[in-house]
């Protein structure tokens, strides 16, 4: 099984530096959807079957363009949104930023029982997304594909992988931003605690893994 995690194209809140993780959120921004609709060139070599997205708008937005090009409804789960910042929402402020990641860090370190104020733990957070995702792979297998598109969020998708995959680790959420729609390749792996082996992201080889995959962005933001 093959699955792609996507972030969404550019809001303005990226642009401006700012937390924003309200739900259902903000529209893309005019790059926001350039940057969509250069998505089913840059993923044309991808035999998507299936295009999942959160219950925030810039998922569905950012989706919609490849879902066409593809012929698929997208099929829209809550449980993929971005991290909630909660208590921070919508500041700039560096100390905000920094105590923000330094949560959603020490989740990806192990410290689950660390709570976002004002929101989540962090096992909930892998408990939300774990759900989403082994649906979509159950779902896919059960019609006979191969490939998963998730449009997905920055951090949530930074974090989660920094859990799931055999050959990342939480040193990757500050070592590989991920820019709007820069794309992640996950493969599935045997390792049950870790049952995914990163390929490429952003269109660059994970170390250890071959240089043969790749995957596209569009560009943008990597706040």
């Amino acid at each position: 099984m093959r699955l792609l995690l996507i972030r969404h194209g550019q809001i303005q809140s990226n642009a401006d530096q700012v937390i924003d993780s309200r739900i259902p959120g903000p529209s893309l921004t005019r790059l926001g959807e350039r940057q969509a609709a250069a998505l089913p060139e840059d993923l044309a070599h991808e035999d998507i079957g299936a295009v999942w997205v959160s219950s925030m708008v810039r998922t569905h937005q950012t989706a919609a363009p490849l879902a066409r090009a593809q012929e698929l409804t997208p099929v829209e789960r809550h449980g993929i949104h971005e991290i909630q910042g909660n208590h921070w929402e919508l500041s700039g402020d560096p100390e905000h930023i920094a105590a923000y990641y330094d949560v959603v860090l020490s989740w990806a370190c192990g410290d689950l029982d660390r709570r976002m104020p004002g929101g989540e733990l962090g096992h909930d957070f892998f408990a939300r997304y774990d759900a989403v995702v082994e649906e979509a792979v159950r779902s896919a297998r059960s019609a006979g594909l191969g490939t998963v598109a998730l449009v997905s969020h920055g951090t949530a998708i930074r974090c989660w992988t920094s859990r799931r995959t055999d050959n990342l680790a939480a040193a990757e959420l500050e070592q590989r931003p991920l820019e709007n729609t820069g794309v992640v390749v996950l493969e599935e792996s045997a390792d049950g605690e870790r049952p995914w082996t990163c390929r490429s992201w952003m269109g660059e080889p994970v170390v250890g893994v071959g240089a043969g995959a790749h995957s596209g962005s569009a560009g943008g933001s990597i706040f």
